[in-house]
């Protein structure tokens, strides 16, 4: 299992009237801690378009715990429970600053080769970066 943490301050812009951070702004949440986790992995994911390689969103799920309020320090988790093959799963979850779980949910990403559309195994670079997470 590979984990890991991001940070994101809650910003003015993201709130709704009520002073909250406006539902639909979790899905970038994701997309945030995702970016980051792959390159804390060594594998940026601008190095995996530029091979040719995308990653559109399959499926996503959401829940919400509690809300998150302007100027929030939040603490994202993504987590890749399995090792991915032609598809990837991601687990989130959102803490605010005093710890407490606000949010959590689950997307499934694949591989797909940017010029055709089809389905293509994860590229090896990414694959030599996250193995080791799951060696028994």
């Amino acid at each position: 299992m590979y984990t890991h943490e991001t940070q994101i301050r809650v910003r003015y812009a993201d709130t709704d009237k009520m002073g909250f951070a406006y539902y639909g702004n979790y899905p970038k949440y994701y997309e945030i801690a995702r970016v980051e986790g792959f390159r804390a992995l060594g594998f940026p994911y601008k190095e995996m378009e530029r091979g040719g390689v995308g990653m559109p969103v399959l499926t996503m799920s959401i829940k919400y715990h509690g809300p998150a309020k302007y100027d929030d320090l939040l603490t994202v988790k993504v987590i890749i429970p399995e090792m991915p093959r032609a598809r990837m799963k991601f687990l989130y979850e959102i803490k605010n600053e005093e710890g407490k779980l606000i949010n959590t949910g689950e997307t499934i990403l694949a591989f797909m080769n940017m010029e055709t559309g089809r389905p293509v195994k994860m590229p090896e670079r990414m694959k030599e970066s996250i193995s080791p997470f799951f060696e028994k």
